[in-house]
């Protein structure tokens, strides 16, 4: 395992193989007059907990309680942040959003009222954000 700083450095590399592509992405959308027809969505289905654990290597667990997500594109404001976690980025203390309300909110940006994709089969009510969510209207322009 290298230096603290080493190990700073090689992050550092590679959120830049991520963010110089990311940044280019928006910038020609943009340039183009597509970004106000796109919806560009980035995050992932979990966090990483904020801590090494000791196992057979030095790694991070899964972590659902926080975790970051971002959208550009029509009808999301411009730089807006929704939400903060506590100093470790380990819970949220503010803004918490469920997976169900960021699935609402993707699809009402799409022009989809979630709550009219319900349907009932074998006597339980189904849809998309599993008869749950909240379109977050914060973030909305």
């Amino acid at each position: 395992m290298g230096t603290p700083t080493s190990t700073w450095v090689s992050r550092w590399r590679r959120l830049a193989r991520v963010d110089r592509p990311t940044a280019a992405l928006l910038l020609d959308l943009k340039q183009r007059g597509l970004l106000d027809s796109t919806l560009v969505i980035w995050g992932g289905e979990f966090g990483r907990t904020p801590m090494g654990e000791i196992r057979e290597k030095v790694g991070r667990n899964h972590h659902i309680d926080a975790f970051p997500m971002w959208l550009a594109g029509p009808g999301v404001k411009n730089g807006f942040v929704h939400g903060e976690t506590d100093e470790f980025g380990f819970a949220p203390t503010s803004g918490r959003v469920h997976v169900h309300d960021v699935q609402a909110t993707i699809l009402h940006l799409l022009g989809l009222a979630h709550t009219r994709l319900t349907y009932r089969f074998q006597g339980r009510d189904f849809r998309l954000t599993d008869v749950h969510g909240q379109v977050v209207r914060e973030i909305l322009t």
